[in-house]
Order: structure tokens, then sequence, then C-alpha cells
């Protein structure tokens, strides 16, 4: 009772066949490798506009600009 025949795997791909037709199978075979070929090209998109934005994301720094805070309005008491 424990490993499936060559008979048993005969009757899943019959009764496969029956369910899903001859050419539904190679049609379903085609849209799984599209979805991956979009999923691997939208992934190596991702990781090229990473970097693309980390060269962006620079801040300019200026050593003779001094920061001052900004000043405080005075309250009359």
């Amino acid at each position: 009772m424990g490993s499936f025949s060559i008979w048993h795997w005969l009757i899943v791909l019959v009764i496969v066949l029956l369910v899903f037709g001859r050419g539904k199978i190679p049609e379903l075979m085609g849209d799984m490798a599209k979805g991956i070929k979009s999923f691997k090209k939208g992934m190596a998109d991702d990781d090229d506009d990473d970097v693309v934005d980390a060269g962006k994301r620079t801040v300019e720094h200026r050593a003779d600009e001094t920061v001052t805070a900004p000043r405080e309005k005075a309250t009359k008491s």
C-alpha cells in the first residue's frame, strides 16, 4: 500500500487529459512560463531602479554655509 504502480499514474494521466483536454495543458504551461519571465524581468527592473535611485539621493554639503536656529517670537508679558 506504499507506492503507486504505473497503472495508477496512467489512470491519473487519462483523467487529467479528459478534464483539461489536450490543448489546454500546453497553454497553461505557456502562461506559467510567461508569468515567470515577467516576474524575473520585474525583479531585474527593480534592482536597476534601486541603483539609479541611489545615485539621485545624494545630498550636497557645503562647509561655507552656516545654519542658524530660527528666532523665537518675543512674547509680551
